[in-house]
């Protein structure tokens, strides 16, 4: 036994000798004969560790502690296979939540439609060193782009450590990445998702459209930068890869061949016949227009003109008390309710204002496009637009004097062009999508498009905000045949007001100013008193 028992150190030895050939081979990557044989040795070490130790190893198996142990292990081993399968599946199948209210670590579906949308790989390179502050940003915005598609890769490259893979690429800064699809590549400058996207968009955009804005009768102009102008538009389209420019009707034979969208944007004064019947021209070989017309008496003509195509344009002013949940007066109504049978407004959840709109409705006939798409509450009503006739009594809702809402004010149709000669592409109005872009076979009927909002200052400086932005925006994709851009795009970090209503407002107040610092002043007066009489 005592011989027996020079032998205990055995065990331990063998473990030391087989974890020293495996460090061995960890550090030097390679299986030669050091760590093979402290490996082997290690190995015939524990053999004979048994062999001596043999009865004794069996009566401490077969013992009842070591068995309840030994269940134990196991179910211990189960229990970290199952989290280890679990942590496993979680890196591959992750579902988050994004509690931030603007969802700012979350895509936008915008740029998760453009990411579904991509028919080719697209190669992302970010240019930045190891120890970068922002490397870490950038690595998270570009793993969210990947999870969203396939076909998007991204990789790393450390100009200090990697200066001829940055030289082939003419990177002469850090923080700098480029998207490369196929032949072409973009590059992108900082870590935000607006700039990536649109950089993308550049990418996969066959061609580039050109939306046109009349001028020549007051209309909101593109290059104006103050609150009621359009410049913020005209950067938002741009932002999607097309173009804006100014159109002078009166001074052009036609409506340019190149021209995607026709946008007429609230006119102050009436259009001739002559303009009117080339945006006839124009919408009847295929072409499509936007007219935003704002509440006046002053013109007859376009507002008979559209009437021509089914457009009821009244002469009236709406109100709404929804406004007031933002802060704004009852002439700023909110549309709420949207056509969830139209692209434009199918999958579009946002609150949208219009300041001083009038009502456009069009009798719907989803056989020829014919849509009101956007609608305020049943809280609204109408009155007339003649501001010098408003009294105070118009800003209550009166039965016998009002129309009460909901109050549409955006409405769409389509115009029949031909009867199948023309391949220019142009989509049937009948399709039970309400006007989703497809090819059609020859003979089929193809249709131009109109749409009419009862506002234009909706889409100015001061407004192109948030609902109102992508409502525009989306309304002029769709119009340009660009469906796969009609969705809620990013909105950048910043200030998120707390919205109340007057009641609210008034409960606050009362609360914080009023009854809460009064109960306390009471209370210390109370405890005051007590103390002075002794009790």
């Amino acid at each position: 036994m005592k011989a027996k028992g020079l032998f205990a150190p055995l065990g331990l030895l063998s473990i030391f000798l087989m974890a020293a050939g495996g460090l061995v081979y960890a550090i030097t990557g390679e299986m030669d004969s050091l760590p093979l044989a402290l490996i082997w040795i290690g190995l015939l070490a524990l053999l004979l560790f048994f062999y001596i130790y043999f009865r004794e190893i069996r009566e401490f198996i077969t013992k009842r502690s070591t068995k309840y142990a030994f269940n134990t292990a196991i179910m211990s081993m189960v229990f970290l296979v199952i989290i280890g399968l679990i942590a496993g599946m979680s890196i591959k199948y992750k579902v988050r939540v994004d509690l931030t209210q603007d969802s700012r670590y979350t895509l936008s579906p915008h740029t998760v439609k453009i990411l579904k949308s991509l028919k080719e790989d697209v190669d992302a390179i970010a240019f930045y060193r190891s120890d970068e502050r922002t490397r870490q940003a950038m690595s998270d915005l570009l793993g969210e782009y990947a999870y969203h598609s396939s076909k998007f890769s991204f990789r790393f490259v450390d100009p200090d450590r990697d200066p001829i893979e940055t030289a082939k690429h003419d990177i002469t800064s850090y923080r700098t990445t480029i998207l490369k699809y196929g032949d072409k590549k973009e590059i992108v400058g900082t870590e935000s998702e607006n700039k990536l996207t649109n950089s993308l968009l550049k990418l996969i955009s066959k061609e580039i459209k050109v939306f046109y804005f009349v001028t020549g009768h007051g209309e909101k102009r593109i290059d104006n930068q103050e609150e009621n102008g359009y410049s913020y538009v005209k950067e938002a389209i741009e932002r999607e890869n097309h173009q804006v420019r100014d159109l002078l009707l009166i001074d052009t034979e036609k409506v340019p061949e190149d021209a995607a969208v026709l946008v007429v944007s609230g006119p102050e004064t009436d259009y001739l016949q002559a303009e009117l019947d080339k945006i006839t021209a124009f919408v009847k070989k295929g072409g499509r227009a936007l007219f935003m017309v704002d509440p006046s008496g002053g013109l007859p003509k376009l507002t008979s003109y559209l009437a021509g195509f089914g457009f009821e344009l009244t002469n009236d002013l709406i109100f709404d008390k929804m406004s007031q949940v933002s802060g704004s007066n009852i002439a700023i109504p909110v549309a709420v309710q949207y056509d969830k049978n139209h692209p434009v407004t199918r999958e579009f959840e946002q609150f949208t204002f219009f300041p001083f709109a009038r009502s456009v409705h069009i009798k719907e006939d989803p056989a020829k496009g014919s849509f009101d798409i956007a609608k305020t509450s049943d809280k609204s009503w109408t009155v007339t637009s003649d501001l010098r006739a408003l009294t105070r009594e118009d800003e209550t809702f009166d039965a016998d004097k009002h129309k009460r809402g909901p109050i549409s004010v955006v409405a769409v149709t389509a115009v029949e062009v031909n009867l199948g000669d023309n391949k220019s592409g142009s989509n049937k109005a009948g399709d039970s999508k309400a006007g989703d872009s497809e090819e059609v076979p020859d003979s089929l009927k193809t249709w131009g498009k109109i749409l009419v909002t009862g506002d234009s200052d909706f889409a100015s400086n001061k407004f192109m905000k948030a609902g109102n932005k992508d409502f525009l925006l989306n309304m002029l994709n769709w119009l340009a045949e660009e469906n796969i851009l009609i969705s809620v795009r990013k909105k950048e970090p910043g200030l998120t007001p707390l919205l109340l209503t007057a009641v609210q407002g008034k409960i606050i107040f009362w609360l914080s100013v009023v009854i809460v610092p009064s109960l306390l002043l009471v209370t210390g007066l109370g405890v005051t008193a007590r103390r002075r009489r002794g009790v």
